[in-house]
């Protein structure tokens, strides 16, 4: 049988999983339709599932970010020719074959698409 103290800390622990089962999702499609490509790309950036950018890159006001990857700061002025940028995370490992960065669209993590809002987002940094 469980402690009282045991039984608030599992409760505590139960109430933390659903409430983050709960947000999970709060982004509907129909809130996406509306929305920009820089926000949609910025969706698919910071979303953990998909892009997540943030385990290797401090960008924008994303939380809890990593640090394997370079800041994605004054992209402009790092990549120009956002065709450039879209290369890059389409496939880092053309460009540096020892890259740690995930290659994106070559292995179909990103849709093209994706990759096209993800570029539209990050070239705003």
């Amino acid at each position: 049988m469980l402690q009282p103290i045991e039984r608030v800390i599992a409760a505590s622990a139960l109430a933390a999983v659903v409430g983050g089962l709960a947000c999970a999702g709060a982004v509907t499609a129909g809130e996406q339709a509306g929305a920009s490509a820089v926000e949609k790309g910025k969706q698919v950036a910071v979303n953990r599932k998909k892009g997540n950018c943030l385990a290797c890159h401090v960008m924008g006001d994303g939380a809890l970010p990593g640090n394997i990857g370079p800041p994605l700061v004054a992209v402009k002025a790092r990549f120009p020719d956002k065709a450039k940028l879209r290369e890059q995370i389409w496939d880092a490992t053309k460009k540096n074959p020892n890259s740690m960065m995930p290659p994106f669209g070559r292995h179909g993590v990103l849709t093209e698409k994706e990759i096209d809002l993800v570029t539209e987002y990050i070239y705003t940094l």
